[in-house]
């Protein structure tokens, strides 16, 4: 049983599942992005998405696992529309590629769901922080002309959803390590991974200011899905003990822990609210670098030229 249960003012709690918290909206005529859709709570949001009648397109490198997904979920839901498209976040190309492929479809774009890399590879984090957020920058960026037609066009709301973690409250103490973002020295596991959770919260508040600014109907928000009960932390037996002994009072199985992701892609609450951070489907508090709206502008601005200097191949 979920031992934190008490009701947020949304209605909803840690321990609603991501159907409580979709339960009777229509999302016939949505189209939606869906990244890492091919195991844990992104295939969990893929599911529920397209149960509420959303056409999703999952997001992924692995396109076995993809159709083994998409088979798994037409089973359960003949009508469902789902697609998979190949999308390497490890490659800018793949990035360009997919984005390329989706716009030459011709589909409209209503919602793009940007899921995280999990806890793990320690030693390599170092490099995957500053990959990992510029690729989800770069594939929001290319597909956000897609989404200001869709929006304008079909007069609906389009949504960005960073999927962050509270992890990003435990950054490093200047938060962004512009500076050493690729540096070994002074690297510490567990403050890379929440310089990268920081990252994608920041790229959200940026992004919806800049969207407001434009007078855009698209938000952008981020949020934490909660500690969840998959392969996440796989290389810390530490951890994994610790989840082992406690993890069927405060660990969140899948279905609750894509709650907050289909909470802030569909709800009528979420209507018009952007750049903010969200748990346990509610609005909740971020970290003060979180709230750093320059230091938000100066990610923007490295991440371009990040994405600028490397070469298209990669």
């Amino acid at each position: 049983m979920w031992l934190f249960s008490r009701k947020g003012a949304s209605g909803f709690s840690a321990s609603s599942t991501a159907e409580e918290v979709t339960q009777g909206i229509d999302g016939t005529g949505l189209t939606a992005v869906v990244t890492g859709a091919s195991s844990g709570i992104g295939t969990e949001t893929a599911r529920v998405l397209a149960l509420r009648g959303v056409h999703v397109v999952m997001a992924v490198k692995n396109m076995t696992a993809a159709r083994e997904v998409k088979e798994t979920i037409a089973k359960r839901n003949p009508n469902a529309k789902i697609d998979a498209m190949e999308l390497d976040l490890s490659s800018l190309a793949s990035v360009r590629k997919f984005a390329a492929d989706f716009i030459a479809s011709g589909l409209p774009l209503n919602i793009l769901m940007n899921h995280g890399y999990t806890l793990h590879a320690f030693k390599r984090w170092h490099r995957i922080t500053a990959r990992h957020k510029q690729r989800h920058f770069l594939l929001t960026h290319l597909l956000l002309e897609t989404m200001k037609k869709t929006a304008q066009g079909r007069r609906t709301e389009g949504r960005i959803v960073n999927v962050s973690s509270r992890r990003h409250k435990f950054s490093y103490p200047e938060g962004i390590r512009f500076e050493k973002i690729n540096d070994q020295s002074g690297y510490n596991s567990l403050y890379a991974y929440g310089q990268s959770k920081l990252a994608n919260v920041l790229h959200a508040k940026e992004l919806a200011r800049r969207l407001k600014e434009d007078e855009v109907a698209i938000t952008a928000n981020s949020l934490h899905p909660g500690a969840i009960a998959t392969n996440l932390f796989r290389h810390s037996n530490l951890i994994n003990g610790l989840v082992g002994l406690v993890g069927k009072y405060v660990i969140k199985n899948v279905e609750q822990g894509a709650a907050t992701t289909c909470y802030v892609a569909l709800h009528p609450q979420v209507t018009g609210k952007t750049g903010l951070y969200f748990a346990d489907s509610n609005v909740a508090e971020t970290s003060l670098q979180a709230n750093d709206n320059a230091l938000a502008r100066k990610l923007w601005d490295f991440t371009f030229t990040l994405i600028n200097n490397c070469p298209n191949n990669t």
